[in-house]
């Protein structure tokens, strides 16, 4: 205990670090470190002020040297999400473009509901030295400052003025990163000369804190009302959301869903929430889940959705759910996403709320029909899900060619995509966990990947951002440190290439992280959007200009000469990863197996054929073509595009 009124005289960058080691969050009983590590890039904005502090205090709160601050930031929410939301990282970034850079990691972890500690530099508080080098100089707001741009991103801004400032800002953003309602980014701007003025702040202030992530508990009268509505439907289905993991609820959903005889789709954020490969289990639902789950949903007559806010990828645009009687109930603590579709809500803890509705519908069980329908779709998708994993079944090209909406190029690969994540689903042992979050993976894993058994699929879909997932992988390996669990990242070539830079964070930490890359020539998956609403490619494969780009204004060649000639392997092993190239289904078996084991950065490149995609999840999506065009496959497009719109409804 610290003597009363006692003080000590801080920076207020020596304050802020000491006050982050010291603080804990408690939930269910296990205390652990809230803010364990600082991440950032050090420049004139915060070098003097929180690059001192850290050095002086780095027994307190490790540092960790990145590359680009964004790409922090996503190591920081994936962090944060592996973590279940008990714990997170600070980062920080210097003033203007260090800083702005992380505006897109915050958007991500806000939009996310993750919690991530920003602490970004800022211009001088004095202004005696001003205009200071990337220094802002609004017209009107003199006070404004490139970070306000974090403000319509977050859940708590606050900018420090004063090192004082700093015993009732922290608290206030450490109840935002462990609410369970109101998480997400929490950004305290720093100005660099702030940072390094001193106070004498109370003792007491850096005492060790405990913040409790509290359950919240059902409204009983809530629970009776939707157990009423469970017990009068004929064809419920439930969607399982990442408010189910975050709970730590699958031992609850699934003994709901058993015993009551519900089944279960997944949203991409709830991927992995039922653990169980039961017969209720329908794995992913919605533009990019799988046709059995989308047909029993198509039918209900009610949706159950737990801990998720139903964007449209899950609903089709408001055209899935097409049965005219449906109706809609919802489990979740935040009832701006609980009373989504006109839904009755219990506003509660997922699996506190799940439980005490299983006590309610103790003895119901849904109709018989209904049971034997779900177990039918399970079983039409088995065998076709089967097929198009199935890495040993050469792919017959001129087929695909025949059958296809897209013309299939000639290239070096003879795997698909989906065959490939056969052989990774073949690899994944319990405790592994599969990353993706930008273009055509998180949806094939969504589709496809079998998360159950201790398998772990991390999907970020709610940003969908394209760069996360090399960072990803660093936070989930810091989170999960267990080096028999391999950490694997699934990302596009176009992905990879727009950053890698984090495999040299990697390696610098010794991460034992995989980066699979199905080199696949382009932005297919937006090829594919492409060919569906505009009828013909332009601008999204990875192709030579055939002749030089003409900016007169006389018009210039597209980009449709050949393939571009990237040697993704080879950039990989210039940044310091065990590389590997691998291109049968025998290759790559080797190289998963050859590299488990290795102790830093491994990059396996496998080329895959172009617009070979998984089945078909027989959904719809709000995407519109042009209204007016002079090319037929446009206006052909809108037509259907019309015909989908007639099947979009509100729903309250």
């Amino acid at each position: 205990m610290t003597t009363p009124n006692a003080t000590t005289r801080l920076t207020t960058a020596q304050a802020l670090t000491l006050y982050l080691a010291r603080q804990f969050s408690v939930a269910d009983g296990q205390r652990r470190r809230l803010v364990p590590a600082m991440l950032g890039i050090f420049g004139h904005g915060n070098v003097a002020g929180l690059g001192q502090a850290l050095d002086q205090l780095r027994d307190h709160l490790p540092f960790v040297q990145g590359r680009n601050e964004q790409n922090l930031v996503h190591v920081a929410s994936a962090y944060a999400k592996a973590s279940r939301r008990h714990a997170t990282l600070a980062v920080t970034a210097s003033i203007g473009p260090g800083a702005l850079n992380m505006v897109t990691g915050a958007g991500l972890a806000t939009v996310n509901r993750l919690p991530v500690l920003l602490l970004p530099g800022d211009a001088y508080a004095t202004r005696r030295q001003g205009p200071v080098l990337q220094q802002l100089q609004h017209p009107v707001e003199a006070d404004a400052s490139v970070n306000d741009a974090f403000r319509p991103v977050c859940r708590f801004f606050d900018r420090i003025t004063r090192p004082e400032q700093l015993l009732t800002a922290l608290p206030a953003a450490m109840r935002v990163l462990t609410d369970p309602v109101n998480t997400g980014a929490a950004v305290i701007s720093l100005p660099q000369d702030v940072q390094s003025h001193a106070h004498d702040f109370p003792a007491a202030f850096f005492e060790p804190r405990d913040w409790t992530i509290r359950r919240h508990l059902p409204d009983p009268v809530e629970v009776a009302a939707v157990a009423d509505l469970v017990r009068s439907a004929r064809q419920p289905v439930v969607i399982a959301g990442g408010g189910v993991l975050y709970s730590d609820a699958t031992a609850a959903l699934e003994r709901l869903a058993g015993t009551v005889g519900l089944p279960v789709a997944e949203t991409f954020a709830g991927k992995g929430a039922v653990q169980q490969a039961a017969w209720w289990q329908l794995g992913g639902i919605g533009l990019e889940g799988n046709p059995a789950a989308n047909d029993l949903a198509r039918d209900a007559d009610l949706v159950l959705t737990v801990g998720s806010r139903l964007t449209d990828f899950a609903t089709g645009s408001q055209s899935l759910f097409g049965n005219p009687d449906v109706r809609f109930a919802s489990i979740n603590i935040d009832p701006r996403d609980g009373d989504r579709l006109g839904a009755a809500s219990i506003q509660g803890d997922a699996r506190l709320t799940l439980e005490a509705l299983a006590d309610a519908l103790a003895g119901h069980t849904a109709p018989a029909a209904w049971q034997a329908r779900t177990r039918e779709a399970r079983a039409r998708w088995a065998p076709v899900r089967a097929a198009a994993l199935d890495a040993d079944r050469p792919v017959d090209l001129a087929e695909l060619r025949r059958t296809g909406s897209d013309v299939i190029p000639d290239t070096d690969a003879v795997l698909t995509q989906g065959q490939l994540i056969g052989l990774l689903q073949e690899h994944a042992e319990a405790g592994d966990t599969i990353i993706a979050a930008a273009g055509g993976p998180p949806g094939d894993l969504l589709k496809v990947w079998d998360a159950t058994a201790g398998r772990h699929c991390h999907l970020e879909f709610g940003f969908s951002c394209m760069g996360y997932e090399i960072p990803a992988a660093i936070g989930v390996r810091l989170a999960d440190p267990d080096p028999a669990h391999r950490v694997t990242s699934f990302l596009g070539d176009g992905t990879f290439l727009m950053a890698p830079t984090e495999l040299v964070t990697a390696g610098a930490e010794a991460a034992a992280v995989t980066i699979v890359v199905p080199e696949n020539r382009g932005y297919q998956v937006i090829h594919r959007l492409q060919m569906g609403t505009v009828g013909r490619e332009f601008g999204n494969e990875f192709r030579y200009r055939p002749e030089s780009l003409d900016l007169s204004g006389a018009g210039a060649t597209p980009l449709s000469g050949d393939y571009l000639e990237v040697d993704l392997a080879q950039v990989a092993a210039g940044l310091g990863a065990r590389s590997v190239r691998a291109t049968t289904a025998d290759e790559v078996r080797a190289a998963l197996a050859d590299t488990r084991d290795h102790p830093g950065p491994v990059v396996i490149v496998v080329p895959v054929v172009p617009h070979a995609d998984l089945p078909a999840a027989g959904c719809w999506w709000d995407v519109a073509p042009a209204e007016v065009s002079e090319i037929d496959s446009v206006r052909q497009a809108r037509a259907g595009y019309e015909k989908g719109l007639q099947t979009q409804r509100w729903y309250g």
